[in-house]
């Protein structure tokens, strides 16, 4: 069982266990006497759909253009402001649904063998503890099954439960009990005041076998029970938008309630661990050990690392469990801070912040077998794709899409706020459009591509138009910046705005290769693979500047902050794979030398970013370098509940970490599958079962003191399955029938696997 424990409740955010079904989810205290809650709903933002491109953004864009290609950077960067900042600069950001609290009247008495624990791979998360040698229990679930979260409080002596909801006192409209069909519910009414904006409501039903449910004003009163299960469920306008959303919440929470608790808990660990039990990370001394999470991080932290790989395989399973309870079908993909927010005015208001986190949110949702959890990323993609139409024919002049460095709910893709360094950056549609086939890749699926082919054409359309030659003829975004860095001319003054950042050009070629790759798959031509195949060969290529690393911008300047957070230039080495050890070697010495500077001067001091550097450590297959930035990870930004910490949390760490544990065990690229490329020696033994590889194959895999022992791959759709093997394999089908591995001129072996067969590979 893979489970974070505690021997006390929750004093903060940082401590409390999150739980989720994708849409809606909260986050648990577990103080004896009182069940707070923090509850979320992932449509519960600040307002409506608007329209802020700005008028003035044509003329902009030719007065800028003009004046970066002067070379009058300051000059430049004031008519942006001016003219090309979105009307009014902030989209809609994230909100709190409200607090839960369930109050117990205890008995008096000490309170003994106290315990907190959130169960990864059942999801759910449970409070006992014991006054006068009784015991009280309770366990939490985010049901999926029952649309519901589920409150279930048991205990060997009658208690009485008082549960009420708040937190939003200059928004809600409403806080009452109410009796309906028979049952006594708390209600919830509420909404962001705005004419346009998301309204909600919600309610709270409670049943007993042992004693009473009633209202009191706006709380419910369980008295004198040994056992109460409480429903919550919550619906909004965004969802909803002309339903009865409190006769809808109403009749969830009584159809919920109708059922036993067994069968509630049984059907939601059900639909949890067909996801969850999918995968799974062995190393050495991984197992659990009679230690509490808090305090085996605390040991990690100090220096101790006897507990280091049980705890990154515990953070590798919460991050998939995090994946699961904070992105199902039908929900919006996850934001900065998951679903998981208690803050009205969030830090960077907890959008979908798309020149890196929104993405890192999902790099392990393939790998690690979860492309379902994947889905609500591209219903979110065809929003955009929809409104940045309108911001690019408005904006820019052009056809096709394009996103800014933030979008929300509504997909609004204008740009973002006053801030130069990440503003006027047109180039987020295209990273967020490279899931696509990064999506294809893994499942094979070409319904999804035949579906998705016109966003990922649409977001290449806008470039084909958008670029500019410059001095040297090549095809270049101007203007634009790389992501939140600034630089410094020549004659010290610095600037942000450009011509060329290296991050956009590497976007652009891989985006232009997909769009060439996707069309050859689904057998069709359309003119525009022929322009951008034109146009693919006068995009620029990653150059290595006179101090051996990969340039960040067309010219070699200097950076006032050496140990920037941002790596944006290294995109081309992680998550593209225009740059590798094998296919590249001078430009993968130059990345790592790029990394090196950076720590130098202090990079990696976000989480998220020493997520990032540690997976491109593993595709530079420097393994002991993933260890320092997995260890990193876990001494200066982990929280004790095993958040992300930016600080603030910040939940793109989380998934960065999970994905580079993964890349560390297996890659996959359009050469073949790589097994333990970045393994550390203090993995020297091991097993992992369910992960995934481009090609649409999920591979198992057994090693033993750094050799691999036993492969097992599944084909999800057959075809030629490649393998870099250390060591001489035979190979045999599920039936017992050998199979012939043949070598080929690059090294790999090589063997056709027919659609949904299995093969077992042995070491000689």
């Amino acid at each position: 069982m893979s489970e974070l424990w505690y021997r006390q409740p929750a004093e903060s955010f940082e401590q409390a266990l999150p739980v989720g079904a994708g849409r809606f989810g909260a986050l648990l205290y577990g103080k004896p006497d009182c069940e707070f809650m923090h509850l979320n709903e992932d449509s519960v933002w600040s307002g409506g759909p608007r329209s802020r491109v700005n008028p003035d953004a044509p003329a902009g864009l030719q007065e800028v253009r003009s004046l970066i290609r002067a070379g009058k950077i300051a000059e430049a960067e004031q008519t942006a402001f001016e003219k090309m900042q979105g009307c009014p600069p902030n989209m809609r950001h994230y909100m709190p649904l409200g607090d839960l609290r369930i109050r117990l009247r205890l008995p008096e008495g000490e309170i003994t063998d106290y315990r907190r624990s959130l169960d990864l791979s059942r999801g759910v998360c449970s409070v006992s503890f014991r006054i006068g040698g009784k015991l009280f229990h309770r366990e939490v679930i985010a049901s999926v099954p029952a649309d519901c979260l589920l409150l279930r409080f048991t205990s060997e002596e009658p208690v009485t439960l008082t549960a009420s909801i708040d937190g939003r006192d200059d928004y809600y409209d409403s806080n009452r009990t109410v009796t309906a069909d028979g049952c006594t519910m708390l209600e919830y009414d509420g909404g962001s005041g705005a004419e346009n904006g998301i309204h909600f409501a919600c309610a709270l039903h409670a049943v007993t076998q042992s004693g009473s449910v009633t209202g009191r004003g706006n709380t419910l009163l369980a008295e004198h029970c040994t056992d109460v299960t409480f429903a919550f469920a919550v619906y909004t306008s965004y969802y909803h938008p002309t339903a009865n959303r409190m006769q809808l919440s109403r009749c969830t929470a009584a159809k919920a309630l109708r059922n036993p608790w067994a069968a509630l808990l049984n059907a939601h660990i059900a639909g949890h661990s067909k996801l969850f039990s999918r995968v799974s990370v062995r190393l050495p001394d991984s197992e659990a050990p009679e230690l509490p999470t808090d305090e085996m991080l605390e040991q990690v932290k100090s220096g101790d690392f006897t507990y280091r790989n049980a705890l990154l395989t515990l953070y590798f399973d919460y991050g998939r469990y995090l994946m699961i309870a904070g992105s199902r079908e039908g929900s919006l993909p996850l934001n900065l801070q998951g679903i998981w927010n208690k803050d009205m005015w969030p830090a960077w208001g907890c959008r979908f912040t798309v020149n890196i986190n929104t993405q890192m949110n999902y790099w392990p949702a393939e790998s690690c077998n979860l492309p379902e959890c994947h889905l609500p990323l591209f219903e979110l993609l065809e929003r955009i794709a929809e409104n940045g139409a309108v911001t690019a024919r408005e904006m820019y002049g052009q056809n096709g899409f394009c996103c800014h460095h933030n979008t929300d709910l509504w997909g609004d893709t204008a740009p973002q706020d006053l801030w130069m360094p990440a503003t006027i950056w047109p180039t987020g549609g295209a990273w967020l459009a490279l899931h696509i086939m990064e999506h294809y890749r893994f499942t094979q699926d070409k319904a999804f591509l035949r579906r998705y082919l016109p966003v990922l054409h649409g977001a290449a359309l806008f470039f084909t138009g958008y670029l500019t030659e410059n001095a040297a003829g090549q095809l270049v975004t101007c203007p634009s910046v790389s992501p939140e860095n600034t630089y410094r001319l020549p004659n010290g003054e610095t600037g942000c705005l450009c011509e060329a950042p290296a991050m956009d050009s590497e976007i652009i070629t891989q985006l232009y290769s997909d769009v060439i790759e996707a069309d050859r798959i689904l057998g069709m031509h359309h003119v525009l693979t022929d322009t951008v195949r034109q146009q693919l060969a006068h995009l620029p290529k990653p150059q290595i500047g006179r101090n051996g690393q990969i340039m960040e911008w067309a010219a070699d300047y200097e950076e006032p902050e050496p140990g920037h957070r941002h790596i944006s230039q290294l995109f081309a080495l992680h998550p593209a794979q225009q740059i590798a050890p094998r296919t590249t070697p001078a430009l993968a010495d130059a990345a790592s030398e790029t990394i090196r500077q950076r720590l130098a001067h202090g990079s990696a001091h976000t989480g998220w970013s020493c997520a990032w550097i540690a997976n491109m450590y593993a595709r530079l297959q420097e393994p002991e370098k993933l260890m320092q930035m997995l260890t990193k990870l876990m001494q200066h930004s982990t929280s004790p509940n095993l958040f992300d910490m930016h600080p603030p949390f910040q939940i793109d760490g989380n998934f960065g970490g999970t994905a580079a544990i993964a890349e560390a065990l297996l890659q996959s690229d359009s050469s073949g599958i790589t097994l333990l490329p970045a393994c550390p020696a203090q993995w020297h033994s091991g097993g992992f079962r369910g992960l995934c590889a481009r090609g649409g194959f999920v591979i198992s895999a057994e090693w033993e003191h750094m050799h691999l022992q036993k492969i097992e791959i599944t084909a999800r759709a057959g075809g030629s399955c490649r393998l870099l093997l250390p060591q001489q394999f035979t190979a045999a089908d599920s039936s017992g029938n050998s199979i012939a591995l043949r070598k080929e001129a690059d090294g790999f072996m090589c063997f056709e696997a027919v659609p949904g067969g299995v093969y077992h590979l042995s070491a000689e």
